[in-house]
């Protein structure tokens, strides 16, 4: 049986959406891949929902959105051999860019991961510049968690 969380909507206790936090997850994934897409909008619809506590929400996105960032970490650590390759994900103008912030902001700039198009770059960059993975899911994690959190609390 499913573990049971109290509900915002009412008291009584209810077992968690798997579909939807899977969904969520998902997008979250994405949004925080070079893919584009967004999760902002699945975040805020299952928040006003309120059949979940934001808490949970709130972490299932943090989690799928720093996954994503994960991936693009790991793409950054291959980046030189692949990265004048048509189908990689960012383009030289993109890299220019990131590239000049990175280097002149450092690991700092990773605290800029949440904002769409160049937080990519720079998590792409992190894994590139062989920033120690647990200084990048910190850093990573505070700035996708906290965006989420913010988001949750201004629709709470």
């Amino acid at each position: 049986m499913a573990p049971l969380l109290p509900c915002r909507s009412h008291k009584a206790r209810v077992p968690p959406d798997l579909p939807a936090l899977a969904g969520l997850f998902a997008s979250a994934f994405l949004a925080g891949s070079i893919l584009p897409a967004q999760s902002e909008a699945v975040l805020a619809a299952l928040l006003l929902g309120a059949a979940q506590p934001p808490w949970l929400l709130v972490m299932m996105a943090t989690i799928g959105n720093v996954a994503g960032a994960v991936l693009n970490y790991v793409l950054g650590r291959s980046a030189e051999r692949f990265r004048h390759r048509r189908w990689f994900p960012l383009s030289a103008a993109s890299w220019d860019r990131s590239a000049a912030w990175f280097n002149r902001w450092g690991v700092a700039t990773l605290l800029l991961s949440w904002v769409p198009i160049i937080g990519d770059g720079f998590t792409v960059l992190a894994g590139a510049a062989r920033t120690r993975l647990v200084l990048f899911l910190a850093l990573v994690t505070l700035a996708k968690g906290g965006r989420y959190a913010l988001l949750a609390a201004a629709l709470g």
